[in-house]
């Protein structure tokens, strides 16, 4: 069967669902054991990536040892990368999205004003949600998190 014009032109539909501040609060001990854990395996991959790239970069022509070295460096970053990844795609599940693993930034949906917003999860932040922001808002912009607290539950289709 052939595809009408339209289908291809036409923005597919997903519906996310959204939290209250106080089911975001109830999982902040989850979201933070998720978050640390993602966080030490994107660095364990850098490390090892970072260790790679210097036995490749290193002088003169590799011996044996040094190019069994760096195919286990490269092996090891790619396991601690697919570790973070999976850490990952459980907060996709929950609908929560990690907008930076190193810095420990995550944004959890909610609705306001009938508008997809965020709050956005800071994990060396000792408040871990003290801002949120809409979707369409800069990604530097935070708005302070007491115009939110009491946030009615629902969906919001985007």
């Amino acid at each position: 069967m052939k595809r009408q014009e339209g289908e291809r032109d036409r923005k597919r539909t997903q519906v996310i669902p959204v939290w209250t501040y106080s089911q975001a609060r109830k999982a902040l001990p989850y979201l933070a054991s998720v978050m640390k854990t993602i966080r030490e395996y994107r660095l364990e991959a850098r490390r090892h990536q970072l260790a790679a790239a210097r036995l490749a970069d290193a002088p003169g022509r590799p011996h044996r040892a040094a190019i069994i070295a760096e195919q286990e460096e490269a092996r090891e970053a790619r396991r601690a990368e697919e570790r973070s990844q999976e850490g990952i795609h459980e907060l996709q599940q929950l609908g929560i999205f990690c907008l930076d693993p190193i810095r420990g930034e995550a944004l959890v949906p909610f609705a306001r004003n009938e508008q997809l917003a965020w709050f956005v999860y800071d994990l060396f932040d000792p408040e871990c949600l003290s801002a949120w922001r809409y979707h369409d808002d800069d990604m530097e912009k935070r708005r302070p998190i007491s115009e939110v607290r009491d946030i009615a539950e629902g969906s919001a289709v985007v």
